[in-house]
């Protein structure tokens, strides 16, 4: 821009939470979280880009005695061509975002109001979540301002992770007013110009589930990072209170340390580095572990899901006697988190990131900023970082023997780990630094501004309602996997029917090894994973557990007692440790030697009410009594709101079975017609598919007319 051209005047509206210019109290509560700091950090940067003449970060005015008088202020001056504008909107006290909806009209006729005042309006307005969308349609279809809209977190996402807390859809709509928050999605990217998101995944996977998504309104831009923050050793790390936070438990301190930090969670998969580390003696002899999972006093008083996780570690430690090798700090501060990063790359260590999925990969960038080379999950996020900065490796969570091997190339051939470690850190600073978003952000609106790039809407039909109103529930062996053609051609179908058709696997395998199975076979994550035999469930896109569902299903539950009960009948041996769960006791079957009449009358004489289900004629499975495929199946249908008659199921095993019966269209793939199932040819609603694999279970969605009258031809039942 030359300099008589006239500087940019943007709009930034973010109305809920607790936004001023210092001191963010971040985790205050919900609605005070990331977004608050992600916001005023682009305000800042927008601010200093050359090309733009003034900001305002427009949020909401709020006067309440329990909070500071900071947020009254109806202007603050962050610098010459930076403020923050607070507006009267609803009730003068400070209320959650789910109760600002009634009040969103009058804030953006306030909005109106202000710009008429000072005789000035945007040349470009930017909302930030749901609630500002609503206002920023509105401003920007009555004074004819282009928008541009950043999520940050989307509804239709929420909705699943609400349903994995295990509330039901009524009490989610009570408290969180998603259908109101949905609507006015929609509304945003039917009137947006651009969408900023922070990875391509996170347009793939969540806006794709919306009517009004258009790919070409898209637009990647990862949030910065803080660079005067997070920065690369400068040689005292050692005398910091950070190194001895992390080595006081070392047998050998010197050793590099391989670092992980994250949430003490299923899904971030931490104790596949701790069987990295026992399986390999070398690595042992090359470098320390150092994983930081959250903050504990007592194991015991955390949540049930951080409770499996740490014993987990524990054993694992214990099973591989890795002590002194591995250390596990059970508290640190937020703001010590750059020095834990500097301490270990001073040590000339490695950040590893083995999560199951991640969104994003925040700590990636922090730690490359750090001067770390990266290792990271194939799956999300880490894709876009590491094809940017080109500073570690992708790799397969599950595989813990490529984990092994590239830790050892990095600790092993310091050449290929300083160039990893240089290319970080300028890949940092060109993409993920708030100098380098603005400047992309600003090459991204220009067009706009000049209208010499308008967006070319393509027609949408949206659907009737407001979520699916039909699901398909397939088992996974033998079942999707054993025809790769026709499996893709499902996946296909399932792809183009997203927006009104649930899709959920639902198998026996554990979450790790099905995670597995399905990134061999090219199989996407579907809506729900149904694992173990019914007794978890997860939601995607974050792999929520539904935490509820564990506590229904802990009835009368005493895994020891059975497993001791059981330990020398004839004819079973208990599977290995990998296909063992909470909820699901596995044994091998010899059908010749073992009764399962007689298991069942005496796991009954001893009191143990259960759920005995054989699959495959070979695999044994002991549940507990209100967990089953079937079980599970209801239970999500009844949270999806979908009824049993618009469920279309296709099982391959005995275990399958009571997902077949009742309500739900059925049928049984070729391929496994003669096994266990081949009772069921007698129930008139079950269809056996003359196609074996994905290719029957194709013949069967055609046979019901799945994807418009989702019903079975006339006279099928009479």
């Amino acid at each position: 821009m030359s300099s008589q051209e006239k500087k940019l005047y943007i709009a930034l509206i973010s109305i809920h939470g607790l936004i001023r210019g210092k001191n963010l109290e971040l985790g205050r509560d919900a609605d005070t979280g990331g977004q608050t700091l992600y916001v005023l950090e682009l305000a800042h940067a927008l601010s200093q880009h050359p090309d733009i003449g003034q900001v305002d970060l427009i949020t909401r005015r709020v006067i309440d005695e329990n909070i500071s008088d900071d947020y009254q202020v109806p202007e603050e001056q962050l610098s010459d061509n930076l403020r923050i504008i607070r507006i009267e909107s609803g009730p003068e006290g400070y209320i959650a975002k789910e109760q600002l909806w009634e009040h969103l009209n009058s804030f953006a006729d306030n909005v109106v109001e202000f710009f008429s005042q000072q005789h000035a309006f945007p040349d470009l307005i930017h909302s930030h979540y749901a609630d500002a969308g609503f206002v920023g349609s509105h401003l920007a279809n009555l004074l004819a301002i282009p928008l541009v809209h950043t999520g940050h977190s989307l509804g239709r996402v929420k909705h699943s992770r609400l349903l994995a807390s295990g509330l039901s859809a009524n009490e989610i709509e009570a408290n969180y007013n998603l259908s109101r928050r949905i609507e006015a999605e929609e509304l945003t990217l039917a009137t947006a110009e651009r969408v900023i998101t922070s990875t391509h995944q996170e347009i793939e996977e969540q806006y794709e589930l919306y009517d009004h998504y258009q790919p070409d309104q898209m637009r990647v831009i990862p949030p910065g990072t803080d660079l005067n923050r997070f920065k690369p050793p400068i040689g005292n790390e050692a005398d910091s209170e950070e190194y001895k936070l992390l080595t006081e438990h070392l047998t050998q301190p010197d050793k590099p340390i391989v670092l992980a930090l994250s949430r003490p969670d299923k899904r971030k998969n931490i104790g596949v580095l701790i069987q990295a580390f026992g399986q390999s003696l070398e690595l042992q002899k090359r470098a320390n572990l150092v994983i930081i999972a959250g903050n504990r006093d007592d194991i015991d008083d955390l949540e049930l899901g951080a409770q499996e996780v740490f014993h987990h570690l524990l054993v694992s430690i214990d099973r591989f006697n890795l002590y002194g090798k591995v250390a596990m700090p059970k508290h640190h501060r937020r703001e010590q988190v750059a020095m834990i990063y500097r301490v270990a790359a001073n040590s000339g260590g490695i950040f590893v990131n083995p999560a199951l999925t991640e969104p994003f990969g925040l700590t990636l960038i922090e730690a490359a900023a750090s001067g770390l080379p990266i290792i990271a999950t194939e799956d999300g996020g880490p894709q876009d970082i590491i094809g940017n900065c080109q500073n570690g490796f992708l790799v397969d969570p599950l595989d813990s023997d490529e984990i092994t091997q590239f830790l050892l190339t990095l600790l092993t051939d310091n050449s290929k780990s300083q160039r990893l470690i240089s290319n970080g850190l300028e890949g940092v600073r060109k993409h993920y630094a708030w100098k380098a978003h603005a400047s992309r952000y600003v090459e991204i609106i220009h067009p706009i501004i000049a209208r010499s790039e308008q967006l070319i809407r393509k027609p949408v039909q949206p659907r009737s309602g407001l979520y699916s109103d039909r699901a398909i529930i397939s088992d996974l062996d033998l079942n999707l996997i054993g025809d790769e053609q026709s499996l893709q051609e499902l996946i296909r179908q399932i792809r183009q029917h997203r927006k009104t058709t649930k899709f959920a696997i639902c198998t026996g395998r554990r979450l790790d090894t099905a995670l597995r199975l399905m990134r061999k076979h090219k199989i996407p994550e579907p809506d729900v994973l149904i694992t173990s035999g019914g007794t978890e469930l997860y939601y995607i896109p974050e792999l929520s557990a539904n935490v509820a569902w564990a506590r229904h299903i802990d009835y009368q539950w005493s895994p020891h007692k059975i497993t001791s009960l059981l330990q020398d009948h004839p004819g079973l041996k208990k599977q290995v440790k990998s296909e063992q769960s909470h909820f699901k006791i596995s044994y091998f079957i010899d059908p010749e030697i073992a009764d399962i009449e007689e298991i069942k009358r005496l796991l009954h004489q001893e009191e143990h009410t259960v759920h005995v289900q054989v699959s495959f004629g070979q695999y044994l499975d002991i549940l507990p009594i209100r967990a089953s495929k079937g079980m599970a199946l209801r239970y999500v249908a009844d949270r999806w709101q979908i009824p049993l008659e618009r469920i279309f199921v296709a099982g391959g095993s005995g275990a399958d079975e009571d997902m077949m019966r009742g309500n739900t269209l059925a049928a049984v793939v070729s391929n496994r017609h003669h096994e266990e199932l081949s009772q069921l040819s007698e129930v008139e609603q079950i269809y056996f598919s003359s196609a074996p694999f994905s290719a029957g279970i194709l013949e069967a969605i055609d046979y019901y007319d799945f994807f418009n009258t989702c019903r079975p031809p006339e006279g099928m039942n009479e």
